[in-house]
């Protein structure tokens, strides 16, 4: 019998053919870059020899090869192997490292999908849609086991010492993660990201508190203190944290500055909607004027324009004056970080509050260590602020004043 071939055959078969093309294109890809990793190490020791004139390190033929999982699914790789003679050195190759079994994407998937709702046992199906034949490694005992381990790794990261840091700003935030947490809808996970004084982005603390009390900020704050962070110059968040109370008392010396992008929200929310353009195009006056001096016309500006038929709005933005503008007491190239909690907004942009709860929700300690690897998975993607070495300058005591350096020559004379 003759087989009609349909379109949705055709179709079946292209797509097989070019995961296939892709697998194969891959592999080369890879395995050359791992060759070449082994060429440029034995080419780096390559002058360093024993007491007889032999080379310390040399190729010692070729490991086992190993299935590793993609997104377009298995590809057996192997390292070559490197017989090291100098004391105390090894090969190690960092494209491949020992006992890789899946690509460290793959793995990032796992807190998102677990924050989104999926249940330890659903993960192998929902993987499999995803990922095809690349997710069998990702079995339910395998998924527990990971949690184990990364429980372990942040109860471990949580007790390091800060001593050795130096944090010029903190972003705060309480993120409802909502659907992992039990029937305990108070519970909120307390997440703190800061930049260090050469500029470089970090995730500081992930832990759990009731609601976004000031208690449970005190705690946080104490702890860290107690491991040795010192205070930051200014801290952001938005006007609705307990973090301020907690902030003024642990740090009583750093500045704070409220997110603009909430403030802004809140005032509007007291104007109709047929002002509401209006009014944000001049809110964002406000907020990149050049001077607070400025800023400070623009709002009055601002209170004069609204302030007789929508006083709720004005007062919104007035009573926190200070706090809305700390900013022009930093560098000038700092302020887009600074307006914003924007560093903690955007890594559960796609996991945060508004997920349904499924059966069977697991506890306050799984949905901290998965969202502790979410953020772990996204500070490696973080940027450094603008102009890191501003930052190195505020730390040493340089003061500015709406931007400016005020204590060099140069700007004085300007």
């Amino acid at each position: 019998m003759l087989k009609v071939i349909t379109n949705d055959d055709r179709n079946d078969e292209e797509k097989l053919t070019l995961e296939s093309l892709a697998r194969v294109g891959a592999k080369k890809i890879l395995q050359k870059a791992i060759e070449e990793e082994v060429l440029e190490y034995l080419a780096l020791f390559a002058d360093e020899r024993d007491e007889d004139g032999h080379q310390l390190v040399v190729r010692n033929g070729r490991g086992r090869p190993r299935k590793i999982a993609f997104g377009i699914g298995k590809i057996e790789l192997s390292v070559p192997r490197v017989l090291d003679r100098r004391a105390g050195e090894k090969f190690t190759s960092n494209l491949l490292p020992p006992y890789m079994r899946r690509s460290p994407q793959l793995s990032e998937a796992l807190p998102v999908l677990y924050l989104k709702g999926i249940s330890s046992g659903d993960f192998s199906e929902a993987l499999a849609g995803i990922m095809g034949e690349a997710s069998g490694g990702f079995s339910a005992s395998v998924i527990c086991r990971l949690k184990s381990v990364w429980e372990g790794e942040h109860l471990s990261w949580s007790k390091r010492s800060l001593a050795a840091k130096e944090y010029v700003y903190v972003w705060a935030d309480g993120v409802h993660v909502g659907v992992r947490l039990g029937e305990d809808k108070s519970v909120c996970l307390l997440v703190l990201v800061g930049a260090t004084a050469d500029g470089k982005k970090e995730l500081i603390a992930v832990m759990d508190g009731y609601r976004e009390s000031t208690e449970s900020w005190q705690g946080l704050l104490r702890d860290l203190k107690r491991r040795g962070m010192k205070a930051p110059l200014a801290a952001v968040g938005d006007g609705a944290l307990g973090f301020w109370g907690a902030i003024g008392e642990v740090y009583p010396e750093t500045k704070h500055q409220r997110c603009w992008i909430h403030k802004m929200r809140n005032v509007l929310n007291y104007l109709p909607k047929r002002l509401q353009k209006q009014a944000k195009a001049q809110l964002d006056e406000i907020q990149n004027s050049d001077t607070r001096e400025l800023a400070l016309e623009e709002m009055k500006r601002f209170a004069g324009e609204y302030g007789t038929k929508h006083p709720k709005a004005v007062e919104c933005l007035e009573k926190d004056k200070v706090e809305l503008l700390a900013f022009y007491d930093f560098p000038a190239e700092h302020w887009g970080h600074l307006r914003t909690t924007n560093p903690i907004e955007s890594p559960f942009a796609t996991v945060r509050l508004r997920t349904k709860k499924t059966k069977g929700a697991g506890s306050t300690t799984t949905a901290r260590t998965m969202a502790f690897k979410l953020l772990e998975s996204a500070e490696r993607r973080w940027r450094k602020i603008n102009a890191p070495h501003q930052a190195r300058k505020l730390w040493q005591g340089v003061k500015f004043t709406d931007g400016i350096d005020l204590t060099s020559s140069e700007r004085v004379a300007a």
